[in-house]
């Protein structure tokens, strides 16, 4: 068995080359992983396909299970494809593009980790095409900011035979992104989700990558309104157990299997575990609002340290106090020694704010003119403002809040009364008395709170959660902590439901 492993990844540490992998989004799956996979689409198949074979890691399961199915792969990297694996008489692999020039035939058996590529690395003329293929298949077009994998799932559903099974790996975002409920409403009433994979941080099956992987499993059938939502704790075979054991044998320690309703999990999010009782009659919407960051489209340029103000005599009246990233917050607490500390170290903490159209003063007019001579207006996020260099508005919020992070304090009280940036999030409170800012900032950082962040966020590799300001609106805020802090709600809702 140990021979046929001739296939492994060593994920680059170098910033350049991991890149590259990005670009691409070729990322090995383990073996422990591939072969239940493939154990699920082979009942009864003679042919498998996979459609972003790389270097051969289904074929490789295919082969170290034994199967006497037939394998066919495509892929739009020449490299890969000169694999050793594929020395042999069961497999034809091609140089064939899956979305653009997909195969003429239909297929009882697909499997495929696709290319992880995300939004902002495809092209112009790529996302056409892509509107218009989704157009094709589901009568409407998604989101864009859709990732290239999400096209290769529809793609594949599009090319399965009736009675046909789908096993894909894909990151969590498949079901947590903006265009999610729209595809998976498309999915569930046209085909039968017979299970859906998590994993526990332990077993990740990319440790190195930043992202938190699923498995769905899919037949071409009439759709069901029940589910297995599994987690896996540990890495080992017990996967490919259950799925030999045709979903009957449930005495696996090591992995934890649900039934669940299909619509209680679409409600609550196929990543998420199930909460079908209602948590807390509270959320967070009850005591504050919630806005992204700041997002400038060129930050090397919009946001400098006093030292590059100094040098390039800008006056300092257009610039306003802001935060760029999550690490420089070290303590819960955001105040003037802390922006003083980022400062000595040469850390920008000013953002040039001008946010509506007035007479500017020709040291700004000349900064501006050095950012038009470099093309940022140019930019996607840039140019779609008028003038380019208008800021976004921003109020200073109460509260930030890490955009994506592992720490275990994620609400930053901001005494300071600086600006983030979009890596983070402004927490608006509805009572901007000083002791109902402190209590609400107490119990959003009660561990009894932040658990309830995995309901709300997505994650991602070693156990970091993001959540979107649309999603941490509905954070629910325990019972018991409104009452012992007083939190005041200023505008009463209907409090029948949470999600």
């Amino acid at each position: 068995m140990n021979e046929l492993k001739i296939n492994q990844q060593i994920i680059p540490t170098n910033w350049t080359e991991r890149e590259k992998l990005r670009d691409k989004g070729q990322f090995w799956t383990p073996d422990w992983v591939t072969m239940p996979m493939i154990e699920y689409v082979t009942k009864n198949a003679e042919l498998i396909f996979d459609p972003a074979t790389g270097t051969g890691a289904f074929l490789q399961a295919m082969l170290l299970l034994k199967k006497t199915s037939k394998y066919y792969g495509t892929d739009i990297d020449d490299n890969v494809l000169k694999s050793k694996i594929y020395d042999n008489t069961v497999s034809i692999v091609e140089n064939r593009d899956f979305i653009k020039n997909p195969p003429s035939r239909k297929f009882d058996a697909i499997v495929a980790n696709p290319p992880y590529i995300r939004h902002h690395r495809i092209d112009d003329e790529t996302k056409n095409i892509l509107r218009q293929l989704t157009y094709k298949i589901i009568g409407s077009t998604i989101d864009g900011r859709a990732g290239y994998h999400i096209y290769f799932l529809l793609q594949a559903l599009n090319l399965l035979n009736e009675n046909g099974r789908l096993a894909f790996i894909m990151p969590a975002d498949t079901c947590e992104g903006v265009f999610a409920k729209k595809l998976w409403n498309w999915i569930t009433k046209n085909f039968f989700l017979e299970g859906v994979i998590t994993f526990s941080e332990k077993a990740s099956p990319f440790p190195e990558i930043d992202t938190n992987a699923m498995i769905f499993l899919i037949k071409k059938q009439k759709p069901q309104n029940k589910l297995k939502w599994i987690k896996i704790n540990e890495e080992n075979n017990e996967l490919l157990q259950f799925i030999k054991s045709d979903f009957t044998n449930f005495d696996l320690p090591t992995i934890e299997i649900i039934e669940r309703d299909l619509e209680e999990a679409l409600q609550t999010g196929l990543s998420r575990p199930p909460h079908q009782e209602i948590i807390s009659q509270y959320k967070l919407s009850d005591f504050a609002t919630v806005m992204r960051g700041i997002a400038t489209g060129a930050t090397e340029f919009f946001f400098l340290t006093n030292r590059q103000i100094e040098e390039l005599n800008l006056p300092k009246e257009y610039f306003r106090l802001t935060i760029g990233r999550t690490r420089d917050i070290e303590t819960d607490i955001l105040t003037l020694k802390e922006i003083n500390e980022l400062d000595k170290k040469g850390r920008p903490t000013n953002l040039l704010y001008i946010d509506k159209p007035e007479i500017l003063p020709q040291q700004i007019v000349e900064y501006l003119k050095e950012g038009e001579r470099l093309e940022l207006n140019k930019r996607a996020l840039i140019k779609s403002r008028n003038p380019w260099y208008k800021t976004e508005k921003r109020e200073i919020p109460e509260m930030l809040f890490a955009y994506l992070g592992r720490r275990n304090v994620r609400f930053i009280l901001n005494e300071v009364g600086v600006l983030p940036l979009h890596t983070l999030h402004c927490i608006y409170t509805k009572s901007k008395e000083k002791q109902d800012v402190f209590n609400l900032w107490t119990v959003l950082n009660h561990p009894e709170t932040l658990v309830n962040l995995k309901y709300v966020s997505k994650s991602y590799g070693s156990g970091a959660l993001k959540a979107e300001p649309q999603n941490l609106k509905n954070l629910p805020i325990p019972e018991k902590l409104v009452e012992k802090y007083n939190l005041k709600i200023v505008k009463t809702r209907n409090h029948n439901t949470l999600f």
